[in-house]
């Protein structure tokens, strides 16, 4: 059987700074931050919630990020 991979690890960055920001303005952070996706979603979106390492969530109303969590 072959060995599981080991993901990569994540950006150091904290979630709760991103709410309140302006979703373009928080999409820009978190690319320089060093996230690979970005996902911006619409209050009570209906997801998947399989963790994928290097992604960062937002949930976004009237373009302001008012959610922010990982995976």
């Amino acid at each position: 059987m072959a060995p599981i991979p080991t993901p990569p690890a994540q950006p150091d960055d904290a979630p709760g700074e991103y709410v309140g920001l302006a979703a373009d303005a928080a999409e820009r952070r978190a690319r320089s931050h060093g996230w690979t996706t970005v996902r911006s979603l619409p209050p009570g979106a209906i997801i998947t919630m399989e963790f994928r390492s290097g992604r960062i969530n937002f949930e976004v109303a009237a373009a302001v990020v008012t959610r922010c969590w990982l995976g």
